[in-house]
């Protein structure tokens, strides 16, 4: 056995929703009011126009670290994957053998259209040689 396979999995820095609601607002509303505000500041004399943009985007860095972040976290975790390929080598050392794993009841990947695996290799570094 590998060693991932025996590491406890990681479980997501954040959820689903709270991710999105980050990711969103890093990538979408900070830099968009920070935008409009800047803008608007020129047009009608709005104040303090370097602090407001300034403090928008020191917030939208925090925002775009955490998203980063959690990630990271969450493709270490087994979050998005429904299974994995554990590739072994046969016994006789001949060949590989490749398994599917699924978590859960098997018969639910028909009803998906996307599905993840992990793949485990176990193989260590010997590449197998054919005749």
């Amino acid at each position: 056995m590998s060693e991932s396979s025996h590491a406890k999995p990681q479980s997501p820095m954040l959820g689903d929703g709270a991710y999105n609601f980050v990711k969103k607002a890093a990538t979408i509303v900070l830099p968009a009011l920070g935008a409009l505000y800047f803008t608007l500041s020129q047009i009608w004399g709005l104040p303090h126009a370097e602090a407001v943009v300034g403090t928008l985007a020191a917030v939208n860095t925090f925002f775009g670290v955490i998203v980063q972040v959690s990630k990271k976290s969450y493709y270490a975790s087994n979050a998005p994957y429904v299974g994995e390929i554990k590739v072994e080598d046969s016994v006789d050392g001949s060949r590989r053998v490749f398994s599917l794993v699924v978590n859960g009841d098997p018969e639910d990947l028909e009803t998906m259209d996307v599905a993840t695996f992990k793949v485990n290799s176990d193989t260590g570094s010997n590449p197998i040689v054919k005749p």
